[in-house]
């Protein structure tokens, strides 16, 4: 006990040392620029009043789902959701999971057996790369978005062979030449699977459309981000959902999620279909946006809702993050080891409920840090 509590202090005390000591932020009155509630369904009304309604029409309903999906968490109600959500996305079938890492590590840590291969980018979020790091395949990474780099690993690949990326980056808010990946995919035969977390919402449904659809074996999409609710769903094809069902173990030894989370993704789904206006305003945003800020050397190339300000060092993106905030801006610094060494940034989400006086003045007072790199 002695030792281990030695560990933990001298770990935490390399942490603060190095400027990269993690805390919880408290909820604060500052304008927002760093949550993922692009459209903001989480603190919509409209969205809420659904929800409630639907609720009522429910009723009675349990506080809690009481058990795993394969004991006694299951309902008609999330089946018909999960079905329901799948058509949305144009695919045969889905399974809910309670959030997106859990989606990601139950996918790529169930499909991928000994002597497969799974090549993922190598700015993929954590929950693939762990879930891939608790198969017994073949690990590789390719060069982000290098199609040249992803043919190299795709030639050394043994065994069924799995592509992990994100339709829209999370730290960068970039996305790949996702025909060009599809082609590939199909020309070594490897499963295409795309994480369209951050697509969802500003680019509809997402950015896997009709034309590759049939090109991509499955997709994740999270309920946290621009839908304003929690959890996760797997969607693809009938026997991937019962294979998920039956050997995916972030599903199967978990509790399953209580129905009023399943109803409000359901909720959040149909006000989506009615957003265009939402999605408009939100794409001004960001127009609004890249047109104002100066830095556009320091920007990422991006056409996404999250834009990054790279300033490659910690201290920088704690100090221009420190005076945003002070200006009363929810704008929060992106620290290695999170980002690549030298690449450290200041990450900005925009959303539809932004005005264009709080974006320009976001990007004014971002113009006024002009040693930034």
């Amino acid at each position: 006990m002695v030792n281990t509590e030695h560990f933990i202090s001298k770990k935490l005390q390399e942490r603060q040392a190095s400027g990269t000591y993690r805390t919880l932020k408290q909820d604060n009155t500052l304008v927002d620029f760093c949550s993922n509630d692009y459209l903001g369904f989480a603190r919509s009304a409209e969205l809420g009043n659904l929800i409630d309604k639907e609720i009522a029409r429910l009723q009675p309903v349990k506080n809690g789902s009481t058990g795993s999906r394969l004991l006694s968490g299951n309902s008609n109600y999330t089946e018909e959701t999960e079905s329901y959500i799948a058509g949305m996305h144009g695919c045969e079938a889905g399974l809910i999971f309670n959030s997106g890492y859990d989606a990601n590590l139950g996918l790529f840590s169930s499909l991928p057996q000994r002597g497969d291969t799974v090549i993922l980018d190598e700015l993929a979020h954590a929950s693939i790369i762990d879930g891939a790091r608790l198969s017994f395949a073949n690990r590789y990474t390719f060069k982000h978005n290098d199609l040249h780099s992803l043919e190299e690993k795709l030639k050394l690949a043994k065994g069924n062979c799995y592509i992990g990326i994100e339709s829209v980056y999370s730290m960068d808010g970039d996305s790949p030449p996702l025909a060009a990946i599809a082609a590939l995919a199909g020309l070594y035969n490897a499963a295409l699977i795309v994480d369209e977390a951050h697509a969802v919402g500003l680019y509809g449904f997402g950015l896997v459309d009709n034309t590759l659809k049939k090109k991509v074996f499955a997709r994740v999409v999270t309920f946290g981000k621009a839908l304003g609710s929690h959890g996760a769903i797997v969607i693809g094809s009938y026997s991937l959902r019962e294979y998920l069902i039956n050997f995916a173990r972030s599903f199967i030894y978990t509790t399953a999620a209580p129905l009023h989370q399943i109803v409000s993704v359901k909720m959040a789904y149909r006000r989506l279909q009615h957003s265009a206006s939402a999605i408009e305003k939100l794409k001004n945003n960001i127009r609004l946006f890249k047109q104002t800020v100066d830095k556009k050397n320091l920007l990422i190339a991006s056409e996404s809702a999250i834009q990054c300000v790279v300033v490659n060092s910690n201290d920088k993106a704690i100090a221009i993050a420190q005076n945003l905030q002070k200006k009363g801006l929810d704008v929060r610094p992106i620290l290695s080891p999170t980002v690549p060494k030298g690449s450290e940034r200041i990450r900005i989400c925009l959303h539809s409920f932004n005005t264009s006086e709080e974006i320009t003045f976001l990007a004014d007072t971002l113009n006024t840090f002009a040693d930034a790199k």
